[in-house]
């Protein structure tokens, strides 16, 4: 029996599975990894005018660079130290070239696994957002005077790039700050006696607005018209460039005013003595709070706190740390109470959250970005630092106390220290920010994720309405297609099942994982779907790719395009051939990722869903084929071809419920649920394969449905026959299986041939 073959197909491939998993790699030492990849460069592309290497220094190994016999910079591998595991689960190495100041001189990308930019995205665009970095003096931010570059999105490829960026910033601030870059006399340092600093007490005196503004209590930000557009001439967008902002060239853009309010002579000028009494009992012990305020024709609260409570437009940034204030942290100001106050558009008053380590008698910076749309889908960004430090007449130091030296305990091994001081950039790791930087995008995907549950715990509820259940089912394939394919790019792929698998056995890391945090997401709910219903909830309504098929389908039935159903003797026999592609890649992934991450093109998600046709020739006219044939054949590509369909199918045999319900008669004789089934997931013998079914939920419309199925057809006669008779009625002699009503009327259908099953 074919069914039983299957099966036996199925158990083997879980065998085969599961002994890779068990597989272990070698993986080449990081000690020297370095001097191999410095062959792999010139000196001259690291430290410009170097001549050659010298020797490697210290561990984690560092190469100086020579100019003849002069020191012009070092190089380093950044994944030797700091983290850079990219979204295939292997370091990104880079090798990173920075002058004895701090100051980073060149990069060169010598070795990756990531499949985003091995096919789809051309590395070159990668490395020109990266090589933005050269030039940025990283001592700066290490002493937390300067917050951390920020690179460029590449759309399609985010956490590549993010990844790389943050091992960059963060190799060279740990490198800095251990005293083996970028300190000129280290020992001056080490000589002066530590100072600690607290704020002064004081009687919060009343002063005026231009004495505040005078002595530095309060900052100032002013941009004109032509200074937002000659930013963006010079920030080397061609695009951003040609849209400029209208008006007079002198016309203020955002005249931006801040200060910290909770010193006693700040906030009581500011906010008068009733406000600053009401912001003190809610202020904690420690914790500071910002006054904002602007006018011109840029607002610096924008459009995100409208959206989901957060102010997209500034950040607050100290030490290499940032954050966004959000709804939760503002109290909208009416005016300001200090005497000679300008007008001011916006005044805003902002609590910083007692989690985020701010530290009042330190610089810090208030960050604006400016964003400029240049079409309905691009937008440019710049940013604009409003530094402030508080003025010393707030501060008080002394002296530090020595540091109390407890005796070691003997049941307490030391600590290694790896540097002179803790990096704060290693505080919050990469994932973490990036989560906190998409919380909108996470609520809409929770929530979506939500609506789906409801649709599925609520299922026969709904399919007893099959017009609401269609277009509830369309709108939400929509939204999967439009906002979490086109918009948020969190398509998931084979390529994700292979890292994974990858990764078990070559180290398993959390954070690579959590560094997209929609896919891990999707991944999570997958993983709790197939417990419950099979590979049917991803394949039949998460899936971009698939929506995009399901949705043109639709399109083509309406415009009346022949639709072929194929014999189900063939259908049964191109079943395997997705398992066999799965198993393909699987087992070259073993072999090299790389390779089997390129023949993953065998799914088209990355053409039609990532980069949205905008990639070479060849892998659009192949997506297009691939969706050509779904319009005539309903999901050709996942019926026959999907690896990913065929990697969820094996694990969502273990699924505990079965939620799809069917009759005695299903199959013997009825064969309508099978005719219909779009994807012919239903077995002539009547029974649901949950290997290829995706959860349509059609054939549970039709079990309801008591003029299409012949069960509930024959329950409903049956019915009206009992409620026929037990009303006054007569014979009217026209058949022995015509009723009359009282009323004269027959009832339609009692017949043998309207009862009996149609034909198969």
């Amino acid at each position: 029996m074919q069914l039983g073959r299957f099966a036996h197909i199925h158990r083997i491939l879980g065998v085969v599975l599961a002994a890779c998993c068990w597989f272990s790699v070698s993986t080449c030492s990081a000690a020297s990894r370095l001097t191999d990849f410095l062959g792999k460069a010139e000196p001259t592309e690291l430290v410009p005018g170097a001549d050659r290497f010298g020797p490697l220094q210290g561990e984690p190994a560092i190469a100086p660079v020579y100019r003849k016999d002069e020191l012009v910079g070092f190089a380093y591998l950044n994944s030797e130290v700091s983290n850079a595991t990219g979204y295939s689960g292997k370091p990104i190495h880079i090798l990173v070239g920075i002058d004895p100041r701090g100051v980073l001189t060149g990069l060169k990308l010598v070795d990756h696994k990531e499949p985003i930019v091995l096919v789809g995205i051309p590395v070159q665009r990668i490395l020109d957002v990266m090589n933005k970095l050269t030039g940025t003096d990283m001592a700066s931010v290490a002493r937390g005077d300067a917050r951390p570059p920020q690179i460029d999105i590449v759309s399609g490829a985010t956490v590549t790039v993010l990844v790389m960026g943050d091992s960059i910033v963060r190799s060279a601030t740990k490198l800095i700050r251990s005293g083996r870059i970028g300190t000129q006399d280290p020992s001056a340092a080490a000589a002066a006696p530590p100072l600690r600093k607290s704020l002064a007490g004081g009687s919060g005196e009343i002063r005026d607005w231009e004495t505040l503004l005078g002595d530095g209590s309060i900052r100032r930000l002013h941009l004109t018209v032509a200074d937002v557009n000659q930013a963006f001439e010079k920030s080397g967008s061609p695009a951003a460039a040609e849209h400029p902002e209208q008006g007079d060239p002198e016309e203020s853009f955002i005249e931006m005013f801040a200060a910290d309010v909770a010193v006693p002579t700040i906030g009581r000028s500011l906010l008068g003595d009733d406000g600053f009494d009401r912001l003190a009992a809610r202020l904690k012990p420690g914790q500071q709070a910002i006054l904002v305020a602007g006018s011109g024709r840029y607002s610096f609260k924008g459009s995100g706190y409208v959206r989901g409570g957060i102010f997209d437009r500034i950040e607050l940034i100290q030490d290499g740390n940032s954050m966004r204030f959000r709804d939760r942290d503002h109290t909208r100001l009416g005016a300001v109470a200090a005497e000679g106050a300008p007008e001011l558009r916006e005044i805003a008053l902002f609590v910083v959250p007692s989690g985020f380590a701010f530290d009042p008698t330190e610089p810090w910076s208030l960050q604006l970005a400016v964003q400029r749309v240049i079409n309905t889908r691009d937008k440019a960004l710049l940013t604009f630092d409003l530094g402030y430090t508080l003025p010393e007449a707030y501060i008080k130091s002394e002296p530090a106390p020595p540091p109390v030296i407890q005796p070691p305990s003997p049941a307490a091994a030391p600590a290694p220290v790896s540097g002179a001081a803790a990096n704060p950039l290693d505080e919050e790791p990469l994932w973490m920010r990036i989560w906190r930087g998409n919380v909108v995008n996470i609520g809409i995907t929770i929530a979506a994720l939500g609506v789906l549950t409801l649709i599925f715990f609520f299922q026969n509820s709904l399919v007893r309405r099959p017009a609401l259940y269609t277009w509830v089912r369309r709108g939400y394939l929509a939204f999967i297609l439009v906002w979490l394919g086109w918009y948020a790019n969190a398509q998931l792929s084979v390529v994700n099942v292979m890292t994974f698998a990858n990764s078990l056995m070559s180290g398993f890391n959390w954070e690579y994982f959590l560094s997209a945090p929609l896919i891990f997401l999707l991944w999570a709910a997958v993983a709790a779907g197939l417990l419950f219903w099979g590979r049917g909830p991803f394949c039949g309504w998460l899936c971009p790719f698939g929506a995009l098929q399901e949705l043109l389908s639709n399109l083509a039935k309406a415009l009346k395009v022949p639709q072929y159903r194929l014999p189900w003797g063939l259908h049964e026999r191109l079943w395997p051939i997705k398992y066999i592609i799965f198993l393909g890649l699987f087992g070259m992934s073993l072999y090299s990722t790389a390779l089997a991450e390129q023949l993953a093109e065998v799914e088209p998600f990355k053409t039609a869903i990532v980069l949205k046709f905008v990639r070479e020739w060849p892998y659009v006219i192949y997506a297009l084929t691939v969706l050509a044939a779904g319009l005539f054949v309903e999901r050709f590509f996942c019926r026959y071809m999907c690896p990913l369909g065929a990697a969820l199918a094996i694990p969502g045999r273990i699924r505990t419920f079965e939620w799809l319900r069917r009759w005695k008669e299903c199959g013997s004789p009825c064969q309508r649920c099978a005719n219909e089934c779009p994807v012919q997931a239903i077995h002539p013998e009547g029974h649901i394969n949950v290997n290829e079914c995706i959860y349509c939920m059609h054939c549970q419309e039709l079990y309801f449905d008591d003029h299409r199925c012949p069960h509930m057809i024959q329950v409903r006669l049956k019915r009206e026959k009992r409620e026929a008779l037990s009303s006054p009625s007569i014979r009217s002699g026209k058949g022995p299986d015509t009723l009359i009503t009282a009323g004269g009327r027959p009832i339609p259908g009692l017949s043998a041939e309207a009862i009996a099953p149609p034909a198969t």
